[in-house]
């Protein structure tokens, strides 16, 4: 129920932070509080107002769109990893976000070279079939 409720929210949030009138918001609010500055004497108290609210939003939204981020996130590995079950690629990838980095890198410089091999492969099939066309050229040009 709780996590219902914060997932919401923190989808909401996340999804208003983002939009341009949230931003302008924010804006004029910091215009406001700039021209407010000569009828509080610019004090300390008028300072720690911006100070304090600035800090209390932006330590909240820190943690709301976390959490949102590792929702999407994880729904996305979710569905690459179905994609990846339901395919021709091989199932050993499926949960490699759970590795450490090293290994993660491992995995990928192994890849980059398949990837290497196999574009050199068909680099070389087209090569030989571009020479297989000019000699059949050839021989009926002959």
């Amino acid at each position: 129920m709780m996590d219902r409720f914060f997932s919401n929210a923190a989808n909401k949030v996340a999804h208003m932070a983002g939009l341009p009138l949230t931003f302008a918001g924010c804006c004029l609010v910091v215009v406001v509080w700039g021209f407010s500055g000569p009828a509080f004497h610019f004090s300390d108290t008028w300072q720690l107002i911006i100070n304090t609210g600035t800090t209390i939003v932006t330590f909240r939204m820190v943690f709301l769109i976390q959490n949102t981020q590792n929702r999407d996130g994880a729904a996305i590995q979710a569905k690459l990893d179905e994609l990846i079950r339901v395919s021709e690629g091989q199932n050993r990838f499926i949960g490699i976000e759970h590795l450490t980095e090293a290994e993660v890198e491992e995995i990928r410089e192994t890849c980059e070279k398949a990837a290497r091999r196999h574009d050199e492969k068909i680099a070389e099939m087209a090569a030989r079939k571009a020479m297989a066309t000019k000699r059949a050229t050839k021989k009926k040009a002959a």
